[in-house]
């Protein structure tokens, strides 16, 4: 609609409450509360019913809201995203405020994850999968070729879970958390069992999803490694597996496909897969009896050595601080140890690097007979708790803030359409 401004004489548009309420990506309730601070002028629309905006202000308030929405550029042109989940500083990590090692080491991974969605602790909680969602993602599950990756058989769970539940739309707060409850435990019942493993259906996540891991028998002081390892894992700030979370969140993805994206983008080398190349360094090592010449190949050809070094931590990873004193505590670990000590003192003669958190893990999964992939099996099902917690936390900011522009480099336009 256009009403003639009495001062200049121009035509000039008016926006509805709705109209306003889009272009601002919000609720109308939330217009109101802009004009009540003063953020907007309103007029009441002709006929009294409803009001009115003009169109240049409300555009100017989007501009506005686009700057100050929490995605910016740093000075080194790296992406920054408000958060207030998890704060990597100096060598140390902190979940909401509190030191992500210590929750780690005196909480369950159920009970961090807890504290990552809500900020609240709450002691003893567990995780139970309904039956109807576990039977939809196992029959996916099996269905797939036999050489699936367990990355694959998750996402291909988390798809199965989501087509079940017909409430996986709604984004309230409260039903995220019910969705994120049901869908870690779905996720870890859907992976097939190991032979001779122990069949746990219940209890704490990590001796469930040990079973799903070795056939090993499973005690106290290994258990305890598997489940401090997936509340180290649960999160750690922007990885690149949880800013395509938040993208799609962004753009009100459901959680489940929320979740399904990061499971996308983990099965990198760089990412989630980092620890299976350890583990085969590691078991190099081991069988060679010496770290020197499994070294020297890896230095020959050219390839980063893995397991060593952090672009986050210029000292040590905090995460493999933690799991490696819990592995001295293994007795079957005293061997994979010593080699990873040996990996780490041989590439020191070339480049001084620590021992991260993929090592610890190839170390863990190396003393516990489970196969290469299950580093990444445990980080995939750690993360997705971090994953809903920043899912949960894009669902409260302005939709498709995610929305970077192209700087296009490619032929002036227009050229012409070709032959």
């Amino acid at each position: 609609m256009r009403d003639q401004d009495p001062a200049s004489g121009r035509a000039e548009r008016r926006l509805s409450t709705r109209e306003t309420a889009e272009l601002l990506g919000v609720k109308p309730e939330t217009v109101y509360a802009y004009v009540s601070r003063g953020q907007l002028s309103s007029r009441r629309a002709p006929g009294g019913r409803g009001s009115t905006f003009d169109a240049q202000e409300v555009a100017a308030l989007a501009r506005r809201n686009r700057r100050e929405g929490g995605v910016s550029t740093g000075a080194g042109g790296e992406l920054s995203v408000r958060t207030r989940i998890t704060l990597i500083d100096q060598d140390r990590y902190f979940f909401r405020g509190v030191d992500a090692t210590e929750l780690a080491t005196r909480h369950s991974y159920e009970e961090v994850a807890e504290w990552l969605w809500t900020g609240r602790m709450r002691p003893g909680v567990t995780f139970a999968a309904p039956e109807q969602a576990v039977a939809a993602a196992r029959r996916a599950v099996r269905s797939l070729p036999e050489h699936t990756s367990p990355v694959d058989r998750l996402r291909v769970a988390a798809i199965a879970a989501a087509a079940e539940d017909p409430m996986r739309f709604d984004l309230s707060e409260e039903a995220v958390l019910g969705t994120a409850r049901v869908l870690i435990p779905t996720l870890v019942a859907a992976l097939p069992q190991r032979p001779s493993a122990a069949r746990p259906e219940d209890g704490p996540l990590a001796r469930r999803l040990w079973s799903r891991l070795t056939g090993y028998a499973a005690d106290e002081a290994s258990l305890r490694v598997l489940d401090t390892a997936l509340a180290l894992l649960a999160d750690h700030d922007l990885a690149a597996s949880t800013l395509a979370v938040r993208v799609a969140a962004s753009a009100r993805a459901h959680p489940y496909a929320a979740v399904s994206t990061g499971l996308g983008v983990i099965e990198g080398p760089l990412h989630g897969a980092a620890s299976g190349l350890a583990h085969r360094l590691l078991l190099d090592v081991l069988e060679q009896g010496t770290a020197v010449p499994v070294i020297a190949d890896e230095l020959r050809a050219g390839r980063r050595i893995p397991g060593l070094g952090h672009r986050l931590y210029p000292g040590e990873d905090p995460r493999a601080r933690v799991l490696f004193a819990l592995l001295e505590q293994v007795p079957r670990a005293e061997s994979a140890l010593l080699a990873a000590r040996d990996i780490v003192a041989t590439t020191a003669r070339h480049t001084p690097l620590h021992a991260n958190v993929d090592l610890a893990l190839a170390v863990f999964t190396v003393a516990t007979g489970m196969p290469a992939t299950a580093g990444e099996t445990i980080f995939a099902v750690a993360r997705t708790a971090g994953w809903i917690a920043h899912a949960l936390e894009e669902y409260g900011e302005r939709p498709l803030r995610m929305r970077p522009s192209g700087h296009y480099v490619g032929p002036p336009p227009p050229q012409p359409v070709p032959e």
